[in-house]
């Protein structure tokens, strides 16, 4: 059995005609949080001596990879999953919740928590939109208040990992397949949203949107930013982060 891509999202309400919605999407690395999740990721498990250091070494290069547009990330995303075949969903909700509540919540950025309030507070339709996992994604929107996840889910059958994902892979046109099915179902006008990322594979996000807003970005989305004049926030870091 497959699981829903709308777990943790509450349902639209009744009489879809109603006034449009303003939605405020959210990336999650070096958007929402200081850091590399991915990266967190290695690294604690290396700590905890479930990977070698050559495998951490190569880990934190498929992520410089990435960063440097050189990584066909769905298709690692897809090798990678294999990993967890096999084992219990259950088991890796919970370690991962200590997890990210030990390092990953610590690295939120104040200003990334307080526009995500802001939003909150105007009745706008606030949503996590990342390749990430919902082992990453739930935790950190449980922290913020966030009730519409969009993730890589991993397909799971009798509660075990089967080392598959479920297609698209929430990245890239995958990202905006998952997105037209939230805006259908909060009665979102795009028009009106604002979405906020560092990345230029999130080109096409910032395109769907009436409000782009570019945060903390690499250089190739900073210089776009700037062609297009398109907003920039650079996010002062948590103190016991930087």
């Amino acid at each position: 059995m497959r699981a829903s891509w709308y777990t943790y999202s509450m349902p639209s309400r009744a009489g879809s005609q109603s006034r449009k919605r303003v939605g405020a999407f959210f990336d999650v690395d070096k958007t929402l949080i200081s850091e590399n999740s991915g990266s967190l990721y290695m690294k604690h498990r290396y700590k905890q001596g479930e990977i070698s250091e050559w495998e951490l070494l190569k880990g934190l290069g498929t992520y410089l990879r990435y960063k440097l547009g050189l990584l066909d990330l769905a298709g690692w995303s897809r090798d990678v999953m294999q990993q967890f075949k096999g084992e219990s969903e259950r088991t890796l909700a919970r370690t991962a919740k200590a997890w990210m509540e030990e390092d990953v919540v610590p690295t939120i950025y104040p200003q990334a928590e307080e526009l995500v309030r802001e939003h909150l507070a105007k009745g706008h339709v606030v949503a996590i939109v990342s390749g990430a996992t919902k082992f990453v994604v739930k935790p950190l929107a449980e922290h913020l208040g966030i009730k519409h996840l969009l993730y890589t889910r991993l397909e799971v059958e009798k509660g075990h990992f089967t080392g598959r994902v479920v297609e698209p892979i929430c990245f890239e046109d995958g990202k905006i397949y998952w997105l037209n099915q939230l805006v259908e179902r909060q009665n979102i006008d795009l028009a009106k949203s604002y979405f906020y990322t560092d990345s230029i594979t999130d080109l096409p996000l910032l395109d769907l949107v009436g409000h782009p807003v570019v945060t903390n970005p690499d250089p190739r989305l900073y210089r776009e930013a700037v062609r297009r004049r398109w907003p920039v926030r650079f996010f002062e870091p948590p103190r016991e982060v930087g």
